[in-house]
Order: C-alpha cells, then structure tokens, then sequence
C-alpha cells in the first residue's frame, strides 16, 4: 500500500493553521515595522483621509470606527464615530475592540497616540506626500487589511492614471497660477504640498511654490506682486462661492483681467487620496481654459 498520498494530505492539513494565522507586516510613516498576527478584522481610521484610503485598499467593511467628516465613500458615513481627528473618544475606540488603528502623522496628538500604544493598540501612522506615496500607502494598508488583491488594482490605477496626465502635459506651456487655500487668514501651498505637485502636474507654476512651510500665510500685497495668470480655490462641489470675489477688485492683476478665476471640488484636491486624480484632471481643465484666454 503506497502511505505517501495519505502523508502528504497529513502535511497539508496541518499546515492550513499556520497559513490561516500567517503574520503580516508594513513599515509606516514613522520607519516603524508594523506587524499583525493576521491580517486586521477590525480598523479604526483617525482621520478622513485615512478612512478614505482604507476604503480603496478594499477594506471597507472591516472599518468599524471613524472620526468627524469621514464622508467618502458614502459608506463611511453609517460607521461609529469616535471623535475627531484633534480629540478621540478613547473609550468608545476601545468599546470597539479594534485590531488595527490607523493614525495621522501631523494630524492627531501625539499624546493621545501615545496613550493609544500604551493601552495595548496596534497604530500604523500614515500621511503620504507624494502621488506615489499614495500608491504606496493603498498597497501597504491592503496587505495589513488581507485584501491586496484589491488594494494593489487601485494603487496601479491611481499610478497609470497619474502618469497619463503627466505624459499628456508634459511640454504645456508653463501658467504661473495662485491656490487660495483659505481667505481668512489669507493661506497657499507650497510645491511640497499634494496640491501643488497637481499644480505642477498640469503645467501650472506655483507663484508661491519654493516657500518653506507646506500651507503657508501671506498678504494680498505679495499676491499682487506675484501677479499670477489663475487664481485657483476649493468649494463644495466645485461651485462658485464668494470666496474669490475679493480679488475682483485688483482688476491690473492679470488672472482678474482674464477672468481666470476658478473653482473645484475641495474634497478631492484637500485629501491625499485617489481621488487626486479626479482632481488632476478637474484642475488641469481650468488650466486649459485660462491659456486660452
């Protein structure tokens, strides 16, 4: 009698335990080397943004805590809320026993992340600033979440979407242009910001690109100066607001002159998400029409 099928299909089932329970690890934000037994069943996200990726690693349905405005995808919004990104409700948190929390670097305290780790919680600290950091943080949460199947299709998305944009604009002529973050008090972005790699993706100069800080405030006075083509801000939906009607005044400043004064959806150009492709393509547009004016 041959034993081996028999032994065989012995080594096999005693190896599915250690297969189910294969342990998964990513490097976070911090260089830190986050490991999980198994991949995450319950994640709680501490920032919109961060609830947003979790979603396009493809690991929605296993969020079972949210903070304030995690409004997209629409799903996100029937999820628990534990506070928001500046202040966690650390005992409805651990009310949801989470196996996996996923911070923001520059976004929630670092004393109560700290508390967080001293309470027992697994955190994985993210922020990416660059397109390709995005890619990279869907493919990392995926493999912690188990569903890099998914994760993995939309980084490559993003990253083939991102690069026929780049490709496509790649010789346009330059258009100095300004992106009004906030009106009051008067605040931009420098070309380390998300915003302004769109800005520069689409052949738009930052007028105030090379400043230190990512979201630094100025005056209308150096705005003057910098006499920018296109004066680019964020409204809901993308609409025209009141926030820009200041600048109507200035009518020497040649973006006033041109009537170069546009909107786009905030949502998507304020978060480092796939959704910066749809914004990409939102600004590039007005870019478009501004140097045909």
């Amino acid at each position: 009698m041959n034993y081996w099928p028999v032994k065989a299909l012995l080594c096999a089932l005693l190896t599915l335990p250690a297969m189910a329970w294969a342990e998964v690890c990513a490097e976070d934000r911090r260089g830190v080397q986050v490991c999980l037994p198994e991949p995450a069943k319950r994640i709680a996200t501490l920032s919109p943004g961060a609830t947003e990726l979790m979603f396009a690693a493809g690991a929605g349905e296993k969020v079972v805590a949210v903070v304030n405005h995690s409004d997209y995808p629409p799903a996100a919004q029937k999820i628990p809320l534990v506070g928001n990104h500046t202040r966690i409700d650390l005992e409805a948190l651990l009310a949801l026993e989470p196996d996996l929390v996923i911070t923001w670097v520059t976004g929630n305290p670092p004393a109560q992340m700290e508390m967080l780790q001293e309470l027992g919680l697994t955190t994985f600290a993210i922020e990416p600033r660059t397109f390709e950091q995005v890619s990279g943080v869907i493919e990392r949460l995926s493999v912690l979440a188990g569903t890099e199947k998914e994760g993995y299709a939309e980084a490559q998305r993003f990253r083939a979407g991102i690069a026929a944009i780049a490709e496509k604009y790649r010789n346009v002529e330059p258009i100095p242009v300004f992106y009004q973050v906030w009106e009051t008090p008067l605040m931009t972005i420098s070309d380390d910001h998300l915003i302004g790699k769109v800005l520069q993706l689409c052949g738009g100069l930052n007028v105030f690109g090379d400043m230190p800080r990512l979201v630094p405030r100025i005056s209308a006075e150096v705005v003057l100066a910098a006499d920018p083509h296109v004066i680019l801000t964020g409204s809901v939906e993308g609409t025209s607001d009141d926030e820009l009607d200041h600048w109507k005044s200035y009518s020497g400043m040649t973006a006033v002159a041109r009537g170069n004064l546009f909107f786009i959806p905030a949502s998507p150009i304020s978060r480092p998400t796939p959704r910066l492709l749809e914004a990409s393509e939102a600004v590039c547009q007005k870019l478009d029409i501004a140097r045909e004016n």
